[in-house]
């Protein structure tokens, strides 16, 4: 007789680990959950009652959910974080600052156009450099006063990509990685963003990546990976994150043909549609 078995979100609410599913789909994403020992990699997989149930770390380990995402990055990428020094772009709470550090980044610049927003321990620490009421288009290198990034991250809202990425590229010592949310909601037509600022169907999602993806390549980033945030954005929307390599110049870099990219963006758009809907039509 098989034992019963349930959902592993669902178990992890009942016993404790989570307030709501939400927040558990979100841990097991971004890798934080194993089941018997095996890291579970699936919100939907049903598991016995009886498996033996372990969260890595603190529930919460980051101080903002943002880390989470970039937590995920790390993971799926394979990025060693150690000795880095980044560029926070829309740095908020700092989730993304925190995550970095614990992951053995150097020296972080925690840039926002807010204010008071980042949390009280990371402005004491010496390896964060406080950059508020920041408009990142316009940082030049000497606003970066300690040493010069060499990674970078970007999780900005109401303004695209398109108008973040060329700014950056002058401001990073070769070679650099970045990791960047790629926000449909943000990046597609008026009209293909519902009423509630949601973008629901997954050929949009696929436009975005794909036009994303070809502005990266034209200048000159090399696209390493890309991936779905563990953890929807504002209103539930899905959100994407990618990884660009930019070289030091002379040295030889694949270009990616535009069918490849194509390609990559409808698989990961329609692996999201099925993690996160169940549907990826």
């Amino acid at each position: 007789m098989s034992l019963p078995k349930e959902r592993i979100d669902v178990l992890l609410v009942e016993q404790g680990y989570y307030e709501s599913r939400e927040k558990a789909k979100a841990a097991i994403m971004a890798g934080l959950v194993y089941a018997n020992n095996e890291r579970i990699e699936k919100a939907g997989m049903k598991i016995p009652r009886e498996a033996e149930l372990k969260v890595k770390g603190s529930v919460h380990p980051y101080v903002g959910r943002g880390g989470l995402k970039l937590e995920k990055a790390i993971r799926h990428f394979g990025l060693d974080m150690n000795g880095l020094v980044m560029l926070d772009i829309g740095s908020s709470t700092g989730g993304f600052t925190d995550c970095a550090l614990q992951h053995g980044a150097s020296h972080v610049y925690a840039i926002d156009v807010g204010y008071n927003q980042l949390d009280w321990s990371l402005r004491n620490d010496d390896r964060v450099t406080v950059m508020e009421r920041t408009n990142f288009r316009y940082v030049t290198p000497e606003d970066l006063i300690g040493p010069v990034p060499n990674f970078a991250s970007i999780d900005v809202s109401f303004i695209s990509l398109r108008i973040i990425l060329p700014p950056l590229l002058a401001l990073l010592k070769q070679p650099a990685d970045i990791v960047a949310l790629i926000k449909p909601q943000f990046e597609a037509g008026r009209e293909k963003v519902g009423k509630s600022g949601v973008v629901r169907d997954p050929k949009v999602h696929k436009e975005v990546l794909e036009t994303m993806l070809h502005f990266a390549n034209e200048l000159g980033l090399g696209l390493k990976g890309l991936t779905f945030s563990p953890i929807t954005g504002g209103e539930g929307n899905i959100e994407f994150l990618a990884h660009w390599r930019l070289e030091e110049p002379g040295a030889s870099q694949q270009e990616k043909d535009p069918a490849s990219l194509d390609a990559l963006a409808h698989q990961v758009a329609m692996e999201a549609a099925h993690t996160f809907t169940g549907n990826s039509s």
